[in-house]
C-alpha cells in the first residue's frame, strides 16, 4: 500500500515530502488506525530542528550582504588585485565567489551578487555574455562547498554527521573548484580580444582592502569560531546575519533601516 501510494504520487509530480505524507497516511487508513494527532505530530518534529535554522540564517546573511554593500566591497577588493591581467574580470568572479562563499553559504545568493555586479562588465570588456554568465553560475558551485555550506547543514542533520567537520572538510576542495574554473577560465579566453581594466596602484589597492575589511573578516571569525568550539554552526549563521546587518547599517550606512522589513521578506521567500 505504502509503496504504490508513493510511486502513484511521484508519478503525477507531487514533491516527495507531500508524497510520503500521503502514503503514510493511506497505509494508516488501511490498517484503521489513522490518527491526525500523529501525522500533525510527526510533521512538526520533523521540522522541529534546532541545526535547520543555519539555513534560513544564512540566507538572511546572503540578502544583507548583497543589499548592504558587503558582497559589492569584496567584489572591488577582487577586481584591485586580479583585475588587470587578461581575463582578469573573469578571475575576479571566481575569487570573489569564494569569499562570498565563506559568507553565506548558499549558491543561490553568491551566483545572485556576482551576475549583477560583474556580468555587464564582463560583456562590456568583450567577453561573451553566454560564456560570462556560464562562468557565474559555474562559480556558484562552491557556495555549497567552502563552509559554511546550507547544504553541508542539511546533510548533518539528516545524516547524523557533525556540522563542524563538514565544514572543515569542505575548504580544501572548495578552493579547488576554485583553481579548477581558474585553469578553466584561462584556457577559454587565452585567444580573446579583451579590454582589461588598468592596473590598480599600491595605493588603490589599499583602499580597496581597507574599505572591504569589514567584510573579509567575517569569514575568519566563522571559521576560527567553529574551529574552537566558540559556537554551533547554527549559531554561526546567526553571527553572520547580525554582524553583516551591523556593518551595512552602521559602518557602510547602505542598508536603511527602513528597507530592513523588505530584506527580510526577500530572505524568507528564497
Amino acid at each position: 500500500i505504502f509503496v504504490g501510494a508513493l510511486l502513484g504520487t511521484m508519478a503525477i509530480g507531487m514533491p516527495i515530502a507531500y508524497a510520503l505524507l500521503i502514503s503514510g497516511i493511506a497505509l494508516m487508513i488501511y490498517m484503521d488506525m489513522f490518527d491526525a494527532q500523529i501525522v500533525a505530530q510527526n510533521i512538526i518534529n520533523g521540522a522541529d530542528s534546532f541545526p535547520l535554522l543555519a539555513v534560513p540564517f544564512f540566507m538572511l546573511a546572503g540578502e544583507i550582504m548583497n543589499t548592504g554593500g558587503l558582497s559589492k566591497r569584496i567584489v572591488n577588493v577582487a577586481l584591485a588585485l586580479v583585475g588587470h591581467v587578461k581575463g582578469g574580470l573573469g578571475y575576479v568572479a571566481i575569487l570573489a565567489a569564494c569569499i562570498l562563499s565563506a559568507l553565506s553559504g548558499s549558491a543561490v545568493a553568491d551566483a545572485a551578487a556576482l551576475s549583477a555586479l560583474l556580468v555587464p562588465m564582463m560583456v562590456q570588456a568583450g567577453h561573451n555574455k553566454a560564456l560570462s554568465g556560464g562562468l557565474i553560475a559555474a562559480s556558484g558551485v562552491i557556495g555549497p562547498v567552502i563552509p559554511p555550506s546550507i547544504g553541508f547543514v542539511i546533510f548533518g542533520v539528516v545524516g547524523g554527521v557533525s556540522i563542524t567537520k563538514l565544514f572543515l572538510a569542505g575548504l580544501v576542495p572548495g578552493i579547488l573548484i576554485g583553481l579548477g574554473l581558474a585553469f578553466a577560465w584561462w584556457w577559454e579566453v587565452r585567444k580573446e580580444t579583451i579590454v582589461s581594466p588598468p592596473k590598480k596602484s599600491a595605493g588603490e589597492v589599499g583602499r580597496a582592502l581597507r574599505d572591504g575589511v569589514w567584510a573579509l573578516v567575517l569569514p575568519f571569525i566563522i571559521i576560527f569560531g567553529l574551529k574552537f568550539g566558540v559556537f554551533t554552526p547554527t549559531e554561526a549563521a546567526v553571527v553572520a546575519a547580525v554582524y553583516s546587518l551591523i556593518i551595512a547599517v552602521f559602518v557602510y550606512r547602505e542598508l536603511k533601516l527602513s528597507e530592513l522589513y523588505a530584506v527580510f521578506v526577500t530572505s524568507a521567500k528564497t
